[in-house]
Parts: C-alpha cells; structure tokens; sequence
C-alpha cells in the first residue's frame, strides 16, 4: 500500500512558519510521519502533497530525502480536492493510506497493524478515531468530535481509501483505538511541547 501524507497548511495557530517544518528535537514535524511510513512493512511508496503555502516543505523534503519521496503539489485551500488530487498524480493503485503531516508520536506498528485491520474488514475506506477521554487524558481539547453508537470519537487524522473510487463516497470503517499516540497532533505550541515531553520519555 502506498501512503500520502497531506502538508499542504500552513498551522496558522502554532505561529511558527510552514508547520511541517517546525522541528521538534531537531527534526522537522513532517520527518517523523515520513519516516514512521517508511519503516512500515506494509507500506510501500510514501509521497507528500504540499501546497502553494508550504514551498519551504518542499525544498526540506528533497534535500532531505534526495528524491526518494515524491512531492506532489496540490492547488491550495481545499483539502478533499487536494487530497483527490494528490491521489490520482501519485499513480497509486488499489488503497491508499492519507495520512496528516503533524502525528510526530505514530509508530511503523501502529501503521502496519492499522493496514491489517483495513484487510481484514474488507470496504473500500477505513478511518481511524479515538474516543474523546484519550484526548482528555492528553489534555488536548480536539477541533473535531463525532458521535458514533452514543460514544464521542475523534478522528486521528489516518485514513484508507480506495484509489480507484477517489471522487465517489466510500463504504467507510471506523476503527476506533484507546491509543494516545494518535490523539496527539500539533497544532499549538502546547501540543508542540507535549510531543517533546513524550518523545523524552521514551527515549
């Protein structure tokens, strides 16, 4: 499965230039994603789709990778369409994982086991959530809450979908998981400050 992680914002409310390139114990947010998918098994090509706002995340990420990860330049300003974009230029095939620049705590078997699970069930697309007490355990206040069954859910910001039905609404999974890694994208210096903090743990 090939994976395209979406850097086309600029992270207005963190205040700290292109977001994907604010480094965080010196290496930049979107590395961490880049290099999470490339240690993946499952994941095969992992490209990154900019925008006209993000041309500094651009230039870091060939002179970081020298060509090994194809940037896709998207139009700017709507997501779906640069996703749909980003999805037909990348020449993927089959499903593909779209996944955000800012998730710096992910993990190669986190991505792997979430592949399996989008095996196993079998539709065209797969979200991944978590419920709303992980964020809260984080102290993170989450943008955007879901009720699913009368539970509150919050998605991670990964997602599968099928390449070849890309402009159609897709039968849609949702896999929900108590995992903290997932709650935590940045988009504060606070959230910033917490990944830096978890990172340190676990080193």
């Amino acid at each position: 499965m090939d994976a395209i992680i979406m850097a086309g914002g600029f992270g207005q409310r963190l205040g700290m230039g292109e977001k994907p390139c604010v480094e965080l114990l010196g290496k930049p947010l979107i590395s961490y994603v880049i290099d999470t998918l490339r240690a993946a098994k499952n994941i095969d090509k992992v490209s990154v789709a900019v925008s006209p706002v993000t041309p500094k995340t651009e230039i870091m990420i060939q002179e970081r990778y020298k060509g090994e990860v194809p940037v896709i330049r998207t139009f700017g300003g709507n997501y779906v369409a640069d996703m749909i974009y980003a999805v037909e230029t990348s020449g993927s095939e089959g499903p593909v994982m779209v996944i955000m620049s800012d998730l710096p705590l992910l993990d190669p078997g986190l991505i792997d086991s979430v592949i399996e699970k989008y095996k196993e069930e079998g539709k065209p697309a797969l979200s991944v959530y978590v419920p709303i007490n992980i964020c809260k355990e984080a102290g993170i206040r989450p943008d955007t809450v879901f009720n699913k069954d009368g539970k509150l859910i919050v998605p991670t910001g990964v997602n599968i979908l099928d390449s070849s039905q890309i402009r159609q609404e897709q039968e849609d999974f949702n896999l929900i998981l108590n995992n903290p890694k997932l709650a935590i994208n940045v988009n504060t210096v606070k959230d910033l400050q917490r990944c830096k903090e978890l990172l340190q743990c676990a080193n």
